[in-house]
Formats: C-alpha cells, structure tokens, sequence
C-alpha cells in the first residue's frame, strides 16, 4: 500500500475516533462482525426482535404519526428484553390501496420531509434505550413501492397492482427491473440521499449513528425469473459496495429469504452473501406462504411446519458456517389458532413453532454458531385494528396494508410477549 493511502485511511479512522493502536473491540460504538459473530459493546451479541416497518411513520409529526404510541410501544418492547428492530425507511411513489401510507420518497429524490424528521426522532429514541435499527430500502413487492415504482418513474408503464390486476401481471412487470438501468440510477440517489444524511434532531450524520445496526438493500429481493439470476447477482453486489463507499461504519445486509427468494439456487445465494461487502446472511421462513402447513388445521401442523423450518434452517446455517458470518432470520410469521384476524384467536400454535425457532437459537448461541439473530414478524403491539383491510385513520399493525390486519400480527397482550421474554434471557444468561 502506498504511503499517501495509508495516511489517508488514517485521517480517516481518526476522524472516527478509531485508530489502531488506542481502541479495542469495546470501543467501537457500531455493531460488527469479529470471528462470524456479532459484537456489540465488546461482547458477543444476539437478539430476538421484531418487524416493526412502520415505527418511522409512528415518529412523525404528520399524518399517521403518534409519538405517544411510539413510545408506548418501544418501552413495552424493551422491558420484554427485545432490542433489534428491522423498519421499513420509508415508502416509494403515490398512494394506492395496496400501499403504505403516507409515502416517504413522493417522486424520485423528493421528500416527505415530515417523515424525514420523523426517522431522525425514530433513531434518537432508539438511542435513549440502547436499542439497534436494521433499516431497509427497497422492495420486491408492492406494498413500500420499491421495483414496480422505480419501473414506472423509469417509464416502463402503470405499474400493476397485484390484487387489482392479479400476481402474474405484476411478476411479468417487476421481471424487468434488474435491467432497468435507469431504476438502478434513481435508486442508487435514494441511497446517498439517506446514509449520507444527517440527523436534524441531534446533528449526528446517518453514517456516524450508533442506533442504525445494519443497512438492508431491499426487503426480499428476488431475480424475479432465472433469466435474471446474473443481473440480479451484479446488482446486489454492486449494491453492498455503494454502500460501504458512503458508510464504512456500519454492517449491510442483502435481506433476502435464502433459496427460496433466490430462484430455488443456493450458489446464487452463496454468491451474493460471499463478498466482503455484505456482513452477515438472512433468512426468511413462511410456513403458510410455502404450504407447511394446513390452516384448516393450524396446531395439528406444527410438527410439520416446525420439521420443514430445521431442514431450510440446516441449509443455511451450515453455508454461514462455512462463510465464517452470522446469520439472521429476519422474517418468520405464524397465523392464530383459527386463521382468525383477531386478538381474541388463540395463538397456542404459533407459540409452539416460535418455541422451535428459539430453541434453535439458543443451541446455537451456546455453541458459540452463526444463527445469531431473529426478528418476528411483526410487531402490532397496542394497534387495534378496525377494517380486515387497513384504512386511512386506522391504527398500524404488524400487517401491511395489502393483507389482513391481524394476520401476522403479535399484540402487546399476547402471551407471545411472556414466551420472549424467557428466551432472551436464556440466550442472554
């Protein structure tokens, strides 16, 4: 290495605060990776959180917002011993049906600036409880607008919305968004516009917020078709290495589901979680969405249901392993007893197959192994829904907008909470 590049990353790292020869690992206020484990603090670090996509929405002063829940909600969460929160940054184009509500990023590079304001306030709050943020960007699916919505500001037509215009008009339509090089240019500007920004509450720059855990390309990215495994490989990596150009502080995730988010192609998933510029592997198990199990029968699935989860778990665990990086399973839901979208359905199965997953966690936190991590989805806390389907003025849930609320959804009251509680300090003691 040349003189005046060592000299640079020096200034660099000072200005950071980190330099070689005064920090330990206990210095670093950022989540890492050290030896395929976490570490936070100094010390290894595992969780079980939630999905809570709508938190910066609750942290705004405009519609949808309402910071008293907001905290309600976080300080419910942090007495139960959940401190990792994956959040949607915020949603892309006009408002639909099927789409969340209010929209962040209104037309390419222009701002809500409400919700702006309201992810700064999000990220202090989480900062006063020692609570950690993954927060994602895009999306495959319509709900946060992502690939279609980048597709049609690109000029590639209306996009379809799937429950009006049906899934394979929209598969087609999604389908050309890995060669849509003008979507990766919009993208790519909504990407500098939110690392490289800094926050108007505390003054802290995006890069330097020791709140944010990991950056997330997308919420389940997907090829959206075999041809496009190679365009979708170039496009995550590329990515990931944006990424870090702007923020070498703090940890990037290519949030996808595994083999099945990948074309059913494992060396595709290899090889997008392989490079130096992603730092850990995700998951995401659907037992409902992949046919595990029987709604007509949901508790007499769980067995099943649970026996499917090791296997897709096994897969992927054993290349984090061989990769040396954690892995995190970032979305898993269950229905209620019934399939009912209500609080009072029993959620005695989904207690049993969250059971499972913990269990699997635990064992691998004791034998120091890479499954390090789950966040539920999702969080619906003290939301009371209204509507099968959400409706401006109703409360968010765990449920976006395009499915039932009350689906997927764990409530403050559930005894989900309780279970939760007694894992984490399981994996914690």
């Amino acid at each position: 290495m040349k003189k005046t590049t060592l000299l640079f990353v020096a200034l660099f790292l000072f200005s950071l605060g980190i330099t070689s020869c005064n920090n330990t690992a206990g210095d670093i206020p950022f989540v890492h990776v050290e030896n395929g484990q976490f570490i936070k603090d100094g010390q290894p670090y595992h969780f079980i959180g939630f999905n809570f996509w709508y938190a910066g929405i609750l942290a705004s002063e405009g519609t949808g917002g309402n910071r008293d829940r907001l905290h309600r909600e976080l300080d419910f969460l942090k007495s139960s011993g959940v401190d990792n929160l994956r959040i949607m940054i915020g949603a892309d184009g006009p408002e639909n049906r099927a789409k969340v509500r209010p929209g962040l990023q209104t037309e390419p590079g222009v701002y809500n600036d409400t919700l702006l304001r309201g992810l700064d306030y999000l990220l202090v709050e989480l900062g006063k409880r020692d609570m950690l943020a993954v927060l994602f960007f895009n999306n495959t699916w319509e709900w946060t607008g992502g690939y279609s919505q980048y597709l049609e500001w690109a000029g590639y037509g209306k996009a379809p919305v799937p429950v009006i215009d049906g899934w394979p008009a929209f598969q087609e339509y999604v389908g050309q968004y890995m060669g849509c090089v003008k979507c990766d240019s919009l993208f790519r500007n909504h990407l500098k516009n939110i690392i490289t920004r800094v926050n108007s509450i505390s003054g802290v720059p995006y890069i330097e917020e020791p709140a944010i855990m990991s950056w997330q390309i997308a919420n389940e990215p997907r090829p959206m078709g075999a041809d496009n495994k190679e365009l979708y490989e170039k496009f995550i990596l590329s990515t990931a290495e944006y990424i870090k150009s702007m923020d070498p502080n703090h940890m990037v995730s290519v949030g996808s589901e595994g083999s099945y988010g990948s074309e059913n192609d494992m060396d595709l998933y290899r090889r997008v979680h392989q490079t130096e510029y992603v730092d850990y592997l995700t998951l995401h198990i659907w037992p409902k969405n992949w046919m595990w199990i029987d709604i007509r029968d949901i508790p007499g699935s769980v067995e099943r249901a649970s026996a499917a989860a090791d296997k897709y778990l096994d897969e992927h665990i054993a290349l984090a392993e061989e990769l040396n990086k954690p892995i995190v399973l970032s979305e898993f839901g269950f229905p209620r007893d019934n399939h009912l979208y209500n609080r009072e359905d029993p959620v005695t199965a989904r207690n049993a197959f969250y059971e499972h997953i913990f269990n699997r966690l635990l064992e691998s936190v004791k034998d120091s192994g890479p499954f390090s991590g789950c966040n539920i989805w999702a969080w619906g806390g003290f939301a009371q829904p209204r509507n099968v389907f959400w409706q401006p003025g109703d409360d968010y849930c765990g449920d976006p907008s395009q499915e039932e609320q009350g689906l997927n959804s764990v409530f403050a009251q559930d005894n989900t909470v309780s279970l939760i509680k007694s894992y984490v300090e399981l994996i914690h003691q």
